[in-house]
């Protein structure tokens, strides 16, 4: 099975993600970028558990866009609606990684995930 490199900015944190290693989608789609981030301890908000209807898990795509799933109109309605989206927004719950891809966690995001529910 091939493996990729998956970078979560700001962290910097490169991870090696194996195909085969998320057959399930625990977290969202099975090899998406909510489910490898959660695998290897990155946090990612997920409200929705990773259905794609909340946007608490929108990633701005910095490079490797074309290694991703392409987005569905559903998912895209959804990152419309997302705080500081972007024209390379995605939900990380529905991009299904299929090569190296380098992505950012909004800021408002790392702040929920670091510092938990109030």
């Amino acid at each position: 099975m091939p493996t990729y490199k998956v970078t979560f900015l700001p962290a910097n944190t490169v991870v090696t993600a194996d195909s085969a290693r998320y057959p399930c989608g625990s977290h969202g789609e099975a090899g998406s970028v909510l489910d490898i981030a959660l695998a290897h301890g990155v946090e990612i908000e997920h409200a929705c558990g990773g259905v794609g209807v909340c946007g608490t898990c929108h990633i701005i795509v910095r490079a490797g866009k074309l290694n991703l799933s392409p987005p569905s109109d559903d998912e895209m309605d959804v990152v419309d609606m997302a705080p500081g989206n972007t024209v390379d927004s995605r939900l990380a719950c529905q991009a299904v990684v299929r090569g190296d891809v380098t992505v950012e966690i909004p800021g408002w995001n790392r702040n929920l995930a670091s510092e938990g529910p109030a």
